[in-house]
């Protein structure tokens, strides 16, 4: 080998190190972020759910509906001005999301209880990190299943709706399975984008936004899993 391909490969090996250095802790910024996200929620939606003097005045007035679909305007929020806000802003707002996720989740500790709720979440927590880390380590291209799992997520939607009017226990059960084989296919799919994204090599404002958007998605991808569990291995009170 010549001098000057000896140089070239050594430098190419180094970038190559640098690379795989940045993107182990742009996603471990992402990783962490969502789970102090969880912490937050979990930590509000416990003290609402058991505290009677707040979950009272919540849950059986109309202001449960408000609740219930603050999360969803944080999230239409977050898609449409992402490009437009900060890195501050959108961390900010990152964290004012999981409060607001944590105050709708507090039935759940009226509903289930507390030994079933912590099961239900070491499922969950294996399940999404199983798939997370096959969307990491696969060179696999997931794009193709995009498509069939937004139109999966779009179904699942639509029929959760419909299901608060219907009340089936066996519409249900089908949305409950069919939305975990879709969140968990949708973990593995963001998993991937965010890596890609990152190869993108976006300024470190970007990145930073990046992370936070990252974060939101893997973090709704997994409080949905853990929702569609309770159905299977939740114990009513």
């Amino acid at each position: 080998m010549y001098p000057n391909e000896q140089r070239f490969g050594a430098t190419t090996a180094q970038s190559g190190a640098l690379f795989d250095e940045g993107l182990r802790k742009h996603m471990l910024r992402v990783y962490n972020y969502m789970g102090a996200g969880l912490l937050i929620t979990g930590i509000v939606a416990f003290v609402i759910g058991n505290t009677p003097a707040l979950y009272v005045p919540i849950f059986s007035s109309p202001l449960k509906w408000v609740v219930m679909l603050a999360p969803l305007a944080f999230v239409l929020f977050f898609s449409f001005k992402i490009q437009t806000m900060s890195a501050a802003t959108a961390q900010t707002m990152f964290w004012a999301f999981c409060a607001v996720m944590g105050l709708s989740l507090a039935s759940v500790f009226l509903v289930f209880t507390g030994a079933s709720i912590a099961r239900t979440f070491f499922i969950a927590a294996t399940m999404f990190g199983a798939t997370s880390l096959y969307g990491y380590v696969t060179k696999r291209d997931l794009a193709q299943f995009g498509s069939f799992l937004m139109m999966g997520l779009i179904g699942v939607v639509i029929a959760s709706v419909v299901n608060i009017f219907l009340g089936s226990s066996a519409l249900q059960f089908a949305i409950s399975l069919i939305g975990i084989a879709v969140f968990v296919g949708l973990t593995a799919w963001d998993t991937q984008n965010i890596k890609q994204q990152y190869a993108e090599n976006f300024d470190q404002e970007s990145q930073q936004k990046i992370a936070v958007f990252g974060a939101l998605s893997l973090f709704l991808n997994f409080v949905n899993i853990f929702q569609l569990l309770l159905y299977f291995t939740g114990e009513r009170e």
